[in-house]
């Protein structure tokens, strides 16, 4: 966490009762009044719905500012709103070359003609791609526009996975990835930087059809955002779902908070049964991925990768674990060179308020391993009766149950340390196996 004595803290939640944001904030604080400084809320910022309890909260702790965002706008449709153009002022961005930008666009979807608006086109690709069974939504940038990837991943998966429907984003994949006949293709520019060649020119000869997108500069941004929203609200309606609401997401906010409370009355997180240990690594199937094995053990989990599912590793490390990087990289990309299936990968819990909907609502195609690892070192969290840790292993076991009472095929995965020998061991094992 950055410094206390010099940080201002941007306080976002459009609920204001989201468990992350904030027993972060209540780290936050911690570190803000052990530098000495009494007056604490005037190094909060908050962003919210009205009257919401962060919202009550800035005003009664006295925040430094509190910026109220419009309740209609949907969580991951809040791009253009305070939740973006906040920190995004905070970091310098000149917001009228942003906006301008947003607004031709605007201008551009209000086109009757879906072939010429540029959002309706992209959105009926993509719609026509998941109804033609090339469901996998598959992204390429250049290395500057990674995190816009990642934007673009929560925007699609939690927006159209729901009734057994639902457009896969791939994003960030290795650019050695072998392509199948369930893929489309998005390519996008950035000024002069171009994504790399040969993921693009695999997807084209693969037969996906391909939309490329043209960013003139970074202050695109705020017109690649509207163009993307209004993309995937129509794919969603030509669909036949509600491109707006989330109802999965909530079961494994359930399921977490279910382990949490066991953990506060029992002072022990209480796990699944596993059905086997490999050097400390615990290994538990769900019902679904048991009946797929047909009795095989936990080793031989991605064999259940078929032509038309992908797979989804799920990792509850450190992002900035430099050690594990490398062997979770290496176990994506073998998993794709060998099953030639689309691969996601997503840290926990954020993948959580990104993919997490997709994976239990949308097509029963996903295969899952959820890995959670002991940390080199824990925190308490103040004004709670449990740590980080014990935080972030419930919600990975929570979300790990939302999936198998959902009917996927999942493997957890209970890392005795999280290093990159024990990472590295159960990795080689799985692989082994396809």
């Amino acid at each position: 966490m950055a410094n206390a004595e010099t940080s201002l803290f941007v306080f976002a939640s459009k609920s204001g009762s989201t468990i992350e944001p904030n027993v972060m904030a209540a780290e936050a604080r911690r570190r803000v009044e052990a530098a000495g400084h009494a007056e604490w809320g005037s190094r909060f910022v908050a962003i919210t719905d009205e009257n919401t309890a962060l919202h009550k909260r800035a005003m009664a702790e006295r925040f430094r500012d509190v910026f109220v965002n419009p309740a209609d706008i949907g969580g991951r449709y809040s791009a253009l709103s305070y939740f973006g153009l906040v920190p995004a002022a905070l970091m310098g961005v000149n917001l009228d070359r942003l906006l301008d930008s947003a607004r031709a666009m605007a201008d551009a979807c209000r086109m009757p003609d879906a072939r010429e608006n540029p959002g309706l086109s992209l959105g009926a690709l993509m719609a026509a791609g998941a109804q033609a069974g090339r469901d996998k939504l598959t992204l390429v940038v250049p290395p500057q526009l990674a995190s816009f990837g990642l934007w673009v991943e929560q925007l699609v998966a939690e927006s159209t996975g729901k009734q057994g429907k639902g457009v896969v984003p791939i994003a960030g994949e290795t650019p050695t990835a072998a392509y199948g006949s369930d893929r489309i293709g998005v390519a996008v520019r950035l000024g002069d930087a171009a994504p790399d060649a040969g993921p693009v020119e695999r997807l084209r000869a693969s037969g996906a059809p391909m939309a490329t997108l043209a960013m003139a500069d970074r202050s695109a941004l705020g017109a690649e955002f509207f163009r993307w929203e209004v993309a995937t609200a129509a794919c969603g309606w030509l669909l036949g779902i509600n491109p707006f609401d989330e109802p999965n997401v909530q079961q494994a906010k359930d399921a977490t908070k279910a382990l949490l409370d066991r953990y506060v009355s029992e002072r022990r997180l209480p796990a699944p049964e596993p059905q086997a240990s490999r050097n400390g690594a615990r290994m538990t199937l769900s019902g679904a991925a048991q009946d797929g094995l047909g009795g095989e053990p936990p080793d031989r989990f991605l064999r259940l990768l078929t032509p038309g599912d992908y797979f989804g590793l799920l990792v509850y490390v450190s992002p900035g674990s430099e050690d594990l990087a490398g062997p979770l990289e290496r176990l994506r990309d073998e998993v794709a060179r060998r099953s030639r299936c689309a691969t996601m990968f997503g840290y926990g819990p954020r993948y959580l308020h990104s993919t997490g909907q997709l994976h239990k609502g949308g097509p029963n195609s996903g295969v899952f391993l959820v890995i959670v690892a002991e940390p080199r070192e824990d925190l308490p969290i103040p004004g709670e009766r449990f740590s980080f840790t014990v935080l972030e292993h419930a919600q990975g076991i929570g979300d790990f149950e939302s999936l198998d009472k959902a009917g996927r095929r999942a493997l957890l995965v209970h890392l005795p340390r999280g290093d990159a020998a024990a990472l590295t061991g159960m990795a080689d094992r799985l692989l082994a196996e396809i």
